[in-house]
């Protein structure tokens, strides 16, 4: 059982799929109701970092915590969404039925690969950014955010239908706004991510910027401003808004 004073590793995958003369599409799963974490919630894919992520990892050189997240995103992704990103070859319909069912059934990502004849390139996801909540009421996870776009050639996404209940593709800011309207419920971090992810034009505006800011840990803080308590984070990280009144505040 997971101590709830002690963050659990976790990784999350922001996809573009770039649009011309429009603003790109984020790959969005809505979490199934019932699930102790974000019930309900519109989120990126994403989960935990299991070990067999570490020992895949272990094959790469770099940050293994790192490297190891990055392998869970993509893990969770193809678990979640049915999409592949960083895989060669690109699969077919056939064979990514087979590894997500793999995967679905416990098989270590490495040896489902093995098995399919993949290779897998975690440089293919950029780090965008780390979050870790202070709150200690409920699971806590130290979450880490990385952006790819979406393969040539990768299939249409399909729900799992376990954890979540719908997967869409939809601007940053074509969500936020169903969330204005309560039609989407989009938790704290997901919402500051989204609000920063709207200021980008296509995948390589998104890139460059994520690499022009440091991975600094994202802890949220509670601050009263003209005697309002608000969650805050670092005004220096690239987040357009940075503080919103606890009231309004939407947790996991």
């Amino acid at each position: 059982m997971d101590d709830p004073q002690t963050p659990v590793p976790a990784a999350t995958l922001v996809i573009f799929r770039d649009r011309d003369g429009a603003a790109p599409e984020l790959l969005m799963v809505e979490r199934a109701k019932a699930m102790a974490f974000a019930g309900g919630a519109t989120v990126f894919p994403g989960g935990r970092v299991d070990p067999g992520d570490h020992a895949l990892a272990a094959r790469f050189g770099g940050d293994p915590d790192d490297i190891a997240a990055r392998i869970a995103a993509i893990r969770e992704t193809i678990e979640e969404a049915g999409v592949p990103v960083g895989l060669t070859p690109m699969p077919d319909a056939a064979a990514l039925a087979g590894l997500r069912a793999a995967l679905h059934d416990g098989v270590a990502l490495g040896a489902a690969l093995h098995a399919g004849g993949f290779t897998i390139d975690p440089a293919a996801l950029v780090p965008l950014a780390r979050w870790v909540p202070t709150h200690r009421e409920r699971r806590v996870f130290d979450t880490r955010f990385y952006l790819a776009a979406l393969p040539a050639g990768a299939p249409e996404p399909v729900v799992d239908a376990t954890e979540n209940t719908r997967v869409f593709w939809a601007s940053a800011r074509g969500v936020l706004d169903e969330a204005a309207a309560g039609r989407q419920h989009v938790i704290f971090p997901t919402r500051r991510n989204l609000e920063r992810l709207a200021q980008y034009r296509d995948f390589a505006h998104a890139q460059a910027d994520a690499l022009a800011y440091p991975i600094r840990t994202v802890s949220p803080w509670t601050e009263d401003r003209a005697g309002v308590p608000h969650l805050c984070i670092p005004d220096d990280l690239g987040y357009p808004v940075t503080a919103e009144p606890v009231a309004t505040v939407k947790r996991g």
